[in-house]
């Protein structure tokens, strides 16, 4: 799952991750905070990131709709609203939003709660065994999605939630309770959605992905309530939807993977990536002996199964045609000083395996040929792994250069002195990066 992260500098709620690292979290210097791209508050996805997440995620719900323990109550909540065809269009409306709005009240509460226990949940991420736990349990609850096992809610909750109450409080609470009633089916995919929420440990990030998926999974079912005169217009209910549920144990498969990668070289880590893809495409566009009864069905398959068979080799491709990346040397004084004295500007990057946007920085921009041969010839590299907290050094190096998250990369000119205004704190191109090398070895420049 590629994550677009806007890296603004924040205090420790906006870094739960550095701030149960013990770092110094300290206010933003005006003229810093300047520098910053990316729009204001936008949250830690912004941009076409933020786009194609939402657009996922909605596609998520609208899947969750095919599910075998959804698709049942689809002629229960049409026949819910049919009986109320003697009310106005205007009426019928009102319910359905507030049908809508139940559903989404109850699931968005639960990414809101994700993100705010995001601080633990970032703070564990650092550490091995918590990243092959949670990636162990999305596995184990993939294998539910592939029919290993059934999850099954006391007869007694779903017997309440599953009631008819009349008027709108009846309407909203057929909504509030719809995930109660679907959660054999929803639980495993909205455990690990709720589990990449709370590693990143937005509040709002929370609310808004998961008003999302509510809005994928109940957009549907409101239609279906204000036109139920065309139920008969769906595919009948049969094996077409085991698929669905399968699809939907890849994708937390999937997440496992992601997990479970800063653990992983990157070439594991892209190996194992690709394999799922290639898995997942093969299984379920060919393998799966599940028969849709309709002709949709086979061309949605096959769309699925070359799909997850191209990923896989486009990944593959790119990890083939990536070149050697920078060479870097940990931080030490006697470097800086060298340095200074050899008359070469230096590049310090704070970084964490942790991080996704450091990850892109050194996969892509720091395996470009054009910067990893101006580094070579010009600069001296240095890196600075903040992947585990208690090293001295640095906790010093943090609170020296005012470090407030990462990936944080600090520009010197060739006098030691730190241009600030080529400081990075978040992804860039090559092209961006190489732009800024070069503004670096020009001595001269003002705002150092």
């Amino acid at each position: 799952m590629q994550l677009g992260y806007k890296n603004v500098y924040r205090d420790a709620k906006g870094f739960p991750e550095w701030k149960a690292a013990g770092l110094p979290i300290q206010s933003i210097p005006t003229d810093q905070a300047r520098t910053v791209s990316g729009p204001e508050n936008a949250g830690p996805l912004y941009g076409w990131a933020m786009l194609w997440t939402l657009l996922g995620v909605f596609a998520g719900g609208f899947a969750l709709n095919l599910t075998p323990c959804v698709y049942p109550l689809i002629p229960i909540t049409v026949s819910y609203f049919g009986g109320r065809t003697n009310q106005s269009r205007g009426k019928l409306a009102v319910h359905g939003l507030l049908y809508l709005a139940g559903l989404s009240v109850t699931n968005s509460v639960l990414g809101v709660v994700a993100a705010l226990t995001g601080s633990l949940m970032g703070a564990a991420l650092q550490s091995p065994i918590v990243l092959v736990v949670v990636a162990g349990v999305l596995i184990f609850f993939s294998t539910s999605l592939f029919g290993f096992w059934d999850l099954q809610l006391p007869q007694s909750l779903t017997g309440a939630a599953s009631k008819s109450y009349a008027g709108y409080f009846g309407t909203l609470f057929m909504g509030l309770t719809l995930g109660v009633v679907a959660a054999p089916c929803l639980g495993p995919f909205v455990l690990g959605l709720l589990t990449w929420v709370a590693s990143m440990g937005s509040p709002w990030l929370g609310f808004l992905i998961f008003f999302t998926l509510s809005l994928g999974l109940g957009i549907p079912l409101f239609f279906l309530a204000m036109f139920s005169g065309n139920l008969e217009k769906l595919p009948g209910s049969g094996e077409w939807m085991l698929w669905v549920r399968k699809l939907m144990g890849w994708v937390l498969i999937g997440m496992a993977a992601y997990f479970v990668s800063p653990l992983l070289t990157p070439s594991v880590s892209v190996f194992v990536l690709a394999g799922v893809a290639l898995a997942a495409g093969l299984h379920l566009g060919w393998i799966d002996s599940v028969q849709g009864g309709f002709k949709a069905f086979r061309v949605v398959r096959n769309v699925v199964g070359v799909a997850g068979v191209v990923v896989g080799a486009l990944l593959l491709g790119s990890w083939l045609m990536v070149g050697p990346g920078v060479s870097w040397q940990p931080y030490s004084d006697e470097v800086m000083e060298q340095a200074r004295k050899s008359n070469k500007p230096v590049i310090v990057d704070f970084s964490a395996t942790w991080c996704t946007p450091c990850r892109e920085l050194e996969d892509i921009t720091f395996r470009d040929p054009a910067v990893v041969q101006q580094a070579e010839d010009n600069f001296v590299m240095v890196k600075v792994d903040l992947t585990k907290k208690g090293n001295p050094l640095h906790e010093k190096l943090v609170t020296q250069y005012s470090v407030k998250g990462v990936p944080t990369v600090v520009f010197f000119d060739s006098q030691g002195r730190e241009r600030k205004d080529l400081r990075l704190v978040d992804f860039i191109s090559a092209d961006q990066f190489l732009s800024r090398m070069t503004q670096a070895r020009q001595t001269s420049v003002s705002g150092s």
